[in-house]
């Protein structure tokens, strides 16, 4: 531990004395999230590759005891890396099956021939939603690949490529590939109804359906390395076992039908006996080929993929949903994270502790159990999670009362969590009637916010306000209870801002304004009405309202009266946020899938680049005088060196 806070220290000098702008960017985490796949050099089994859900793969030189970015395939972050196959022969020699979640008809297979330093899509499997990809262990030249519109054959090492189905129009939707170990032309194939099998290369298939519920899903299957004949495969109705090629087989029962979705198979090298079944339910084990099981992690642990290593088949790996690599050192009886260095989290807020700048708290988005907010003491270097009492919701939005009491806008209301307290708690302990009154229009509706998504908090000395997805709500008692501003009716708020006596609220689409505390409110005059997608808003120190939309960005210098589209320099398009830097008076703003952060000295009206992060952005926020921002799957960065004139207080950033 001292070690670990000598080298912060020095962490903090290289920040105070470096050139600005000059350093590079660094993860911070937090560590974990979804890995979904794992592959190793079978030259060096400590070097591994990890697949995850947004075309990004990190790399293990340690036998996954640590990571580091690795290679990102495609241009955006759409492709899921579910498979990776390292040539047995030259482990140059990298191939990735990628598919996307804009569509079934979107994919790729890479193919790397240096390594993993550049990487390039196979011509005849572009569009293509790839699900399964081998290589045959006779004969390496042989690979297969597994798509929704059928399956296609290598036989010289990825060069070329025929569509082996195509004379079978129902073998489709493939999720799962498996080649005999002693014949390259004996391949298996698992689709979304049922299984194949060929014994000529692809010439001729007969249907798997022998003992086999109809309709099952096939997402795995293995043919036993020792006894070729022996087929196991894993469907959605549970795990089923053939001895005699795949003609017949039994259902396995001693799992239980609970944990049905078994993703993955995996058999050890050393021991064909022992077999590992990863599903959706946790990790189970048989050590008698089939016949009984055990399961060794909690039901809450999806399993992606297993990873056992072939010197020492009690080094068992486990790339999991949200709790990233899971690693045993003692085959499946101690599985604990082994993240270092691996972040793939959608992160939504960044908040640094008025008293403690090395206190940060980030909400993430999309994680359940192992998720909504994670806390440092240590400014970034060690997280943990800090979520008991928010229940698996979604973090928006953090922000700190003056007490130190930290709330937290939810996918179902506001929850809070006092300075030294170990759980959190609803905000709003009287819940109200979500009714109008009979007040007239310009009344304060009381209303229940606990149903509430809250996409913004602005936290002002005499009242609080939150931007939800049905309307704006305002508390006078610093959170006991909350009414809608029925003035407004129940629109899409995105984020209020409160500037002097000014408050201003962004829906998706419009800017609105009151200047007579939420009584009444005028729609912005000016605002393109083209404008959608509002992401984020700030308010500059001199009354300047600036937008962050995905049809650019825009100023307003007369509070919404008459507005500028803000775009010399700038991109034109899907601004993720900008904020303001008091301290430099400067305007700082993000691109959605840009590396780099754009700068204006000039209140906006000209833009330029500043530094390359080299992580596709969200939002920038600046904490303590550190430059951080939020990427959408790899966590937080921080720029490791700053001019000492740079270091600015914590501002509040645009939220989207």
């Amino acid at each position: 531990m001292l070690e670990l806070r000598s080298r912060w220290l020095l962490f903090l000098i290289v920040l105070i004395c470096g050139k600005a702008w000059a350093g590079q960017w660094v993860a911070l985490g937090p560590d974990g999230g979804d890995a979904r796949s794992l592959a190793y050099d079978l030259h060096d089994p400590d070097h591994i590759l990890l697949g995850t859900s947004a075309g990004t793969i990190f790399q293990s030189r340690d036998g996954g005891h640590s990571w580091a970015h690795f290679a990102h395939l495609g241009t955006g972050d759409d492709y899921v890396v579910d498979h990776i196959v390292v040539d047995p022969r030259n482990s140059q020699h990298i191939y990735a099956g990628a598919w996307s979640l804009k569509g079934h008809n979107a994919g790729e297979l890479f193919s790397s021939f240096d390594g993993g330093r550049s990487w390039k899509a196979i011509p005849e499997m572009h569009r293509k939603s790839i699900r399964a990809v081998a290589v045959a262990a006779s004969d390496p030249n042989v690979l297969v690949v597994g798509a929704l519109d059928g399956i296609f054959r290598s036989t010289n090492g990825g060069r070329e490529w025929h569509k082996i189905s195509r004379h079978h129009s129902e073998i489709k939707n493939v999720e799962s590939i498996a080649i005999d170990p002693e014949n390259a032309n004996v391949i298996y194939a698992g689709t979304w109804h049922l299984g194949w099998k060929t014994s000529d290369g692809g010439v001729s298939w007969r249907r798997i359906e022998g003992g086999i519920i109809d309709d099952s899903d096939i997402f795995s299957i293995i043919v036993d390395e020792s006894r070729p004949q022996t087929v196991l495969a894993s469907a959605c109705s549970g795990i089923y076992k053939s001895l005699d090629g795949g003609r017949r087989f039994e259902r396995i029962l001693e799992i239980p039908f609970s944990a049905r979705r078994t993703r993955v198979l995996k058999q050890d090298p050393k021991d064909p006996a022992v077999i590992y079944a990863g599903t959706t339910e946790g990790l189970w084990v048989t050590n008698d080929g089939g016949t009984t099981w055990k399961r060794f992690t909690g039901p809450d642990i999806v399993v992606n993929d297993i990873l056992i290593d072939p010197r020492d088949p009690q080094r068992v790996l486990l790339a999991t949903d949200r709790a990233g690599v899971l690693a045993s050192e003692h085959g499946p009886l101690n599985f604990a994270a082994s993240n270092s260095g691996f972040t793939h989290r959608y992160t939504s807020s960044i908040l640094a502790d008025q008293g403690n700048p090395d206190l940060l708290y980030v909400g993430v988005v999309n994680d359940r159990e192992r998720g909504g907010v994670f806390a440092s003491n240590d400014a970034g270097q060690n997280w943990t999670q800090k979520s008991e009492g928010l229940d698996g919701r979604d973090v928006f939005v953090l922000r700190q009362a003056g007490d130190g009491t930290v709330l937290a806008g939810t996918n179902r209301g506001i929850f809070v969590l006092p300075r030294n307290r170990s759980a959190w708690s609803p905000l709003n302990r009287r819940v109200e009637a979500d009714r109008q009154t009979a007040l007239g229009n310009h009344a304060i509706a009381p209303s229940g916010i606990a149903s509430k998504k809250v996409n913004d908090i602005e936290i002002t000395p005499r009242r609080w306000y939150a931007a939800t997805s049905s309307g704006l709500y305002l508390s006078s008692d610093q959170g006991e209870s909350w009414n809608r501003v029925g003035a407004l009716g129940r629109p899409y708020i995105v984020s209020v801002e409160v500037w002097r006596n000014v408050i201003v609220v962004a829906t998706t689409s419009k800017v609105l304004v009151s200047l007579d505390h939420t009584k009444t409110w005028r729609v912005s005059t000016g605002f393109p009405a083209y404008v959608s997608g509002i992401q984020g808003m700030t308010i500059a120190p001199d009354g300047t309202i600036i937008i962050a939309s995905r049809k650019g960005a825009f100023r307003s210098r007369s509070l919404g009266a008459r507005w500028d589209r803000m775009h010399l320099g700038l991109p034109s398009a899907n601004i993720t946020s900008v904020t303001y830097d008091e301290a430099q008076q400067r305007l700082l703003a993000t691109v959605a899938e840009k590396t780099v952060i754009f700068e204006s000295n000039d209140g906006g009206h000209s833009w330029h680049g500043i530094s390359d992060t080299e992580y596709p952005l969200r939002r920038l926020s600046l904490l303590h005088g550190r430059l951080v921002a939020t990427t959408r799957f790899d966590g937080l960065i921080l720029q490791q060196e700053t001019d000492q004139h740079s270091r600015i207080s914590a501002v509040k950033p645009s939220n989207p």
